[in-house]
């Protein structure tokens, strides 16, 4: 991996070492796919049919990004054991069950997703519903594995209660709430962070907090990784913001101009492309100049961060 300092994508990279990255992330991706499957519940039983919809949207496949930020900050302070895997697949599994209700017709109304038909067209709405209540139940499940795999109890005990907290009101739920009741209105700046900051950073912020908490990292700590994610976390929805308006429905996989068609005021309304693409940036810089003074090498978590503000889909 090359030396990334606070730079933008374009300028710090080849289109040969662009490559590289793009093949390192996709390994790293496929890996986790293997570690998220191994945790889902068998398809058998009586329900059967809510195990198999669960598996469906689960592996659709995805960037596994909440999974691969949550290794990498563990490995960056220095984590090396098995202990982070069951919480890598309960974040995921999290993230999935917000997106099947997320694409439910009481909300966003998605017929497609990841380049296939979503949950609720697959096994009906009934079904989905179940699926994603399921996926949420079974990630705590899951984490609670972690306690075998570690004698520092209170570790995994702090891992769980970022876990319980950040998708829920306070966090993910909460800024899905705002989401809701302001769709067709408009929103001010604030509104608008607010529901960026939960409904999408929450989950960011969990994971890459969990990771640091697992590798032993101190309060100090734990709360500069917060703040990285947040920065993260706010322009990764930016920049899907900026996807939903200029990008490939092909290459997303899903329709664009989505938000538009819903009534969704997003950044990109209020601020124009130019000014979305300059914030994307400024958070980025920051998140990455932030990463560097971090202890550990942090060298591919920076990469991963400039890759993902600047992806396609």
């Amino acid at each position: 991996m090359m030396s990334v300092k606070s730079e933008s994508y374009n300028d710090a990279y080849s289109a040969e070492q662009k490559k590289s990255l793009d093949k390192a992330i996709a390994e790293r991706a496929e890996r986790i796919d293997g570690i998220v499957a191994g945790y889902l519940p068998k398809v058998e039983g009586f329900p059967r049919t809510v195990c198999e919809a669960m598996a469906y949207s689960v592996e659709a496949g995805g960037k596994r990004l909440r999974p691969m930020l949550m290794e990498e900050t563990y490995r960056m302070l220095g984590g090396s054991t098995d202990v982070v895997k069951p919480f890598m697949a309960a974040i995921e599994m999290i993230h999935t069950y917000s997106l099947i209700h997320d694409d439910l017709p009481a909300l966003d109304n998605d017929d497609y997703r990841r380049g296939r038909q979503t949950s609720h067209v697959v096994f009906g709405e009934a079904m989905a519903i179940l699926a994603g209540d399921a996926l949420l139940n079974y990630a705590y499940e899951t984490a609670c594995k972690a306690f075998d795999l570690d004698e520092d109890a209170r570790k995994v005990s702090e891992a769980l209660r970022i876990l319980a907290r950040k998708p829920g009101v306070y966090g993910m739920l909460g800024g899905q709430v705002v989401d809701v009741e302001m769709t067709g209105r408009t929103l001010t700046r604030e509104q608008l962070e607010y529901v960026y900051e939960n409904k999408t950073g929450a989950l960011i912020e969990a994971s890459m907090m969990i990771g640091a908490v697992l590798a032993g990292a101190d309060s100090e700590q734990v709360e500069a990784v917060e703040k990285i994610a947040s920065d993260i976390g706010m322009a990764f929805q930016v920049q899907d913001d900026i996807l939903d308006v200029c990008g490939d429905s092909m290459v997303l996989g899903k329709p664009t101009l989505s938000d538009e068609e819903n009534g969704k005021i997003t950044y990109v309304t209020i601020h124009g492309i130019e000014k979305s693409r300059q914030y994307v940036r400024d958070l980025s810089e920051r998140a990455v100049r932030e990463l560097e003074e971090m202890d550990g090498d942090s060298e591919f978590l920076r990469e991963l961060v400039l890759w993902l503000i600047n992806r396609q889909k």
